[in-house]
């Protein structure tokens, strides 16, 4: 069974931190969890003589207590449904303020929007969800851009969760969060794998290999551990099999199975990579028509 007592929902003020905070109200009305509202500012002063960077500075009082009273009447909503609330306003690096206090409290889960005032440069730079979603020891469940635009509303009950796995550690804590969030809901999972490296991608050194023989080899390995994956299966689970891009197959079959949540691990990977390449994660919060959940190294990992 999952536990949540402590729902750490950062906000920037934007829509899509009303949405989040729509999301963790549902979900904390449900496990009689108390929200945490922390909006993280990271007010610079111009660059001096002899230094490279910007300095960060502390936030003078009358901003700080305007901004308090900002979160307060942003967080009237969730007080009026019910919710036990407390507001914060931290200073420093927003991603690093958030990873911070979700490590302090602890929370059990961070629920955040995937885009905040920062728009597009956020979104080609590296967004602070992206950095919170990566180095966070706690669950994260994203509201993404498509799903506050189809203006779907929040619930903490998930009948159709998907499960894209790649069989490594942080795939496999995602698929027992699935199962538990499943069995809570009476929902039913969809367990994916996406086997990405066939004849289109083998480099030309190896055309001598026996490609169709090589594919069923693959296939058949990939669907044995599927099943032994689900054996212990505590709720009603499906799995499937796909060819292809890892995040275009895990978007298409979430839209075409009208997934109400997608859970999936995160692996931990260096900032030039991902600023090159992306990350399968990365592309699937970005675009996903439903909330995301992602899950990285437990506590203490």
């Amino acid at each position: 069974m999952i536990l949540v007592r402590r729902i750490l929902c950062p906000c920037d003020f934007s829509e899509f931190a009303r949405r989040a905070l729509d999301h963790a109200v549902a979900l904390a009305g449900v496990y009689g969890a108390r929200i945490h509202l922390l909006h993280a500012a990271s007010p610079p002063l111009p660059p001096m003589a002899g230094l490279p960077l910007p300095v960060p500075v502390l936030l003078e009082p009358e901003t700080r207590q305007r901004l308090l009273a900002e979160l307060r009447a942003f967080a009237k909503p969730a007080e009026e449904a019910g919710v036990a609330l407390d507001v914060e306003v931290a200073e420093g690096d927003p991603a690093g303020q958030i990873v911070k206090r979700a490590q302090g409290l602890p929370a059990d889960l961070v629920v955040m929007g995937t885009h905040g005032l920062g728009g597009f440069e956020r979104l080609v730079l590296g967004s602070v969800t992206e950095k919170v979603l990566r180095r966070s020891q706690a669950p994260v469940l994203t509201v993404p851009r498509l799903a506050v635009e189809a203006g779907l509303a929040p619930h903490a009950r998930f009948e159709r969760i998907l499960c894209p796995v790649d069989f490594a550690d942080p795939s496999r804590r995602a698929l027992r969060q699935a199962f538990s969030l499943a069995r809570e809901s009476g929902g039913r999972v969809l367990v994916l794998h996406v086997l990405e490296a066939f004849a289109d991608d083998l480099p030309a050194e190896y055309g001598h290999f026996n490609v169709p023989e090589f594919r069923r080899y693959m296939e058949a390995d990939a669907r044995k551990r599927l099943d032994e994956a689900v054996r212990e299966a505590e709720a009603p689970v499906e799995t499937m099999l796909a060819s292809g891009k890892a995040y275009r197959e895990i978007l298409r079959v979430a839209e075409e199975w009208k997934s109400d949540l997608v859970v999936m691990g995160v692996h931990g990977r260096g900032p030039l990579d991902l600023l090159l390449f992306g990350s399968t994660a990365q592309h699937v919060v970005r675009a996903a028509g439903c909330p995301v959940m992602t899950l990285g190294a437990p506590r203490g990992v």
